[in-house]
């Protein structure tokens, strides 16, 4: 039984970086309908801005969220004015779908060419530190990675639910048309969205940094797994992407340690295409989102 509950925590650890870019594909995919799959290319963007910060000017990796979140923000509003303000306008979203991609292999072969193709990973002084207890072990920076999920998580929702620019924001994933109408700036609405969506994008990035071994290769694979939280969750939910990212990462770790770690993928995209099939709208999703036909 000790065993069954260390492989659901240590898959919840992981899960969590998941749910924090699912978490930020819902919020741009809520407002925009666009499906930004260059988001696991720009955690790992972060991420190696993190290690950069780490190695040359020796700053502690959390107090680099006070750097790598501002600069994730602005990044987002630069990226949204750039590549698609014009595209997420059209009624046609595989414009913003191919512009994202694009994105994805400009941001993968710069990084190639910054930081070459070897694997990095930040040495921090307490990276070995581990909560014990009741026969179980669990990495320090595995928890604040989860805390780190959870706090960005609330922090969204207050953002959406107890402010004005939040209130238009949700106003424009339910009708972009009818919220234009009543005179709120849809542009605006959607940059600040992309903006925060980049912004999670950062947090994930220091995450991914603290805690894995990564490369300039890593962020597609990164992004298919946020997709398949995000369907899991359902689209207009952030704590609901959170906890699809949390099952996602439950469900990797089972089939690991009880099948083999080769049928990881496989389990993953399996979860993915049932969901799809029989349930949509996602375990937290709005039901009337899904119509019949």
């Amino acid at each position: 039984m000790t065993s069954f509950i260390q492989v659901v925590i240590n898959g919840i650890m992981l899960g969590s970086m998941y749910g924090i870019a699912a978490a930020g594909l819902s919020l741009i995919f809520g407002t925009m309908r666009v499906i930004y799959l260059a988001q696991g290319t720009t955690i790992v963007f972060f991420a190696f801005v993190t290690y950069w910060l780490f190695v040359k000017a020796g700053i502690d990796p959390y107090l680099c969220l006070l750097i790598v979140v501002p600069l994730a923000f602005l990044v987002g509003l630069f990226l949204f004015y750039t590549f698609f303000r014009k595209a997420a306008a059209l009624e046609d979203k595989n414009v913003s779908l191919l512009i994202a991609v694009g994105l994805m292999y400009l941001i993968e072969n710069a990084m190639l060419k910054v930081w070459s193709a070897n694997p990095r990973g930040l040495d921090i002084p307490y990276a070995d530190a581990t909560i014990a207890g009741w026969g179980l072990r669990v990495a320090w920076v595995r928890v604040a990675l989860l805390g780190l999920a959870v706090l960005s998580a609330f922090v969204v929702y207050l953002f959406l639910k107890r402010t004005r620019l939040g209130t238009a924001v949700r106003a424009a994933a339910e009708d972009m048309e009818a919220t234009t109408l009543q005179g709120i700036n849809s542009t605006w609405v959607c940059a600040i969205s992309f903006a925060v969506g980049i912004g999670l994008a950062g947090v994930a990035g220091v995450g991914m940094a603290t805690v894995y071994s990564f490369d300039y290769q890593f962020g597609f694979t990164f992004a298919i797994k946020a997709l398949i939280a995000l369907s899991l969750g359902g689209i207009g939910n952030v704590f609901g992407a959170l906890a699809g990212g949390l099952i996602l990462g439950v469900i990797e770790n089972l089939t690991a340690y009880y099948i083999s770690i080769s049928w990881i993928e496989a389990a993953s995209y399996g979860v993915f295409i049932l969901v799809l099939i029989f349930l949509p709208q996602g375990l937290f999703g709005r039901r009337e989102i899904v119509k019949k036909v």
